[in-house]
């Protein structure tokens, strides 16, 4: 085929209801899980680097974060709005370039780190089930994995990134973390703020309530969820313990979460954005039984 012939790429399609991402990338339960996909994409040399000379985590954690939560909740709730952002992330990211401290040039936008950012989720939806929620089905983890894959098509990830199958994902992940990763400052950094912050203002009240049981501060909740959720390897890695009791403490946490959290109202349980989107495709559905009725 010539080049006059051949037609343009087509963008992919947005998520909507029924989407398993649907369901989950607005649960507040996600804000339990993002401070662990940040250290593990910071443990990322390039991204580390990167996230290190540039990013405001330090002197603005809350608006960064609150950023991220919309640019993150547009992915999935946006519709053709989604298409937009992950171009417009492209484009934000090309110019984040330059040295790190051992002499190693970096490039947000090098395939590697582009998908290692995006392919954490994975790993950190199958840890929110296993913790706060209720694990996946075999089944269900490769329905979960091919919706990844699209939405990483959205983000404009390269296609040849994509681990083809959720076990060659895992293969993938494991060979990141014991090869690539490393026991990065910034990582450290990540958690000592993680230390130093309340809950997010955005956590509904029944889910902060939840921490007085356990005896944390609001800091060393976010610090103690961030260590226990993460891959042993990774903990590992960077020389943070974990004890069996600090895993039996994570174990009752996260239970009372999974007890607690499908019973708040929907305005509760979901992130702002996603609380409207799922509004509004209610009401177009409706609209749509009304017309097929008249």
């Amino acid at each position: 085929m010539t080049d006059a012939t051949a037609r343009p790429e087509l963008d992919p399609e947005p998520f909507g209801p029924g989407a398993l991402l649907w369901e989950g990338m607005g649960d507040q339960r996600l804000m339990l899980l993002l401070g662990g996909a940040l250290v593990m994409q910071v443990m990322h040399p390039a991204i580390g680097a990167a996230v290190g000379d540039q990013s405001v985590y330090r002197t603005d954690p809350w608006g960064r974060l609150t950023r991220s939560l919309t640019s993150l909740q547009t992915w999935v709730y946006g519709g053709p709005e989604a298409i937009r952002e992950g171009r417009r992330l492209r484009e934000m990211h090309k110019d984040i370039k330059g040295v790190d401290a051992q002499g190693r040039s970096y490039h947000a936008l090098s395939a590697e780190p582009y998908a290692w950012v995006h392919l954490t989720a994975f790993e950190r939806a199958v840890t929110m089930a296993k913790y706060f929620g209720q694990s996946y089905s075999p089944q269900e983890e490769r329905r979960l994995y091919e919706e990844i894959i699209h939405l990483g098509r959205i983000l404009r990830v390269p296609e040849r990134m994509f681990p083809a199958t959720v076990d060659d994902y895992w293969r993938y992940f494991h060979d990141m973390v014991d090869t690539t990763l490393e026991s990065h400052p910034t990582a450290h950094d990540v958690l000592r703020t993680a230390l130093t912050v309340g809950p997010p203002p955005i956590m509904p009240a029944p889910l902060r309530g939840l921490w007085g049981p356990l005896g944390l501060t609001s800091g060393r909740v976010n610090h103690f969820v961030t260590v226990g959720t993460l891959p042993p390897a990774v903990r590992r890695k960077l020389g943070l313990p974990w004890t069996a009791r600090d895993e039996v403490r994570l174990r009752r946490l996260g239970r009372a979460v999974a007890a607690t959290v499908p019973h708040l109202p929907e305005r509760a349980r979901y992130m702002p954005i996603a609380y409207r989107a799922r509004q509004v495709a209610r009401a177009q559905e409706r609209l749509v039984r009304a017309m097929r009725v008249a």
